[in-house]
């Protein structure tokens, strides 16, 4: 069964730097693309980045500049390098993946990981 698992979440002063990780676990065929999500308390889920099959990326404009992301289809795994954090910045970051499996193409969402940016 595919599924998807982040790490490198974690608390750090306003400024640091964080790495989240999201690997995809399962018969994963193909990768059409693989991205970020976060939600902070009392606020919508937002995408963060996006990174595609191809290599082109998106990124939501509050964290362009700051955040890059990447991806190592050869592992089903994709990246969140995050640089001058900001308080704003707290929130869950979730990973998500539209892939082709023994069960067709379908999106896939891992549990979340805590990324707290104190001031």
């Amino acid at each position: 069964q595919v599924h998807f698992v982040e790490s490198g979440g974690g608390l750090v002063q306003s400024g640091g730097s964080l790495r989240l990780s999201c690997g995809g676990f399962g018969k994963i065929f193909d990768i059409d693309f693989m991205g970020w999500h976060r939600q902070a308390p009392g606020k919508q889920r937002e995408m963060v980045a996006i990174i595609f099959a191809d290599g082109s990326t998106n990124y939501v404009d509050s964290v362009k500049g700051r955040f890059t992301i990447s991806a190592d289809n050869s592992k089903n795994t994709v990246y969140l390098q995050m640089n001058n954090l900001k308080p704003e910045d707290t929130a869950v970051y979730y990973c998500y993946a539209h892939v082709l499996s023994s069960m067709g193409r379908s999106d896939y969402w891992g549990h979340g990981t805590q990324v707290t940016v104190s001031s």
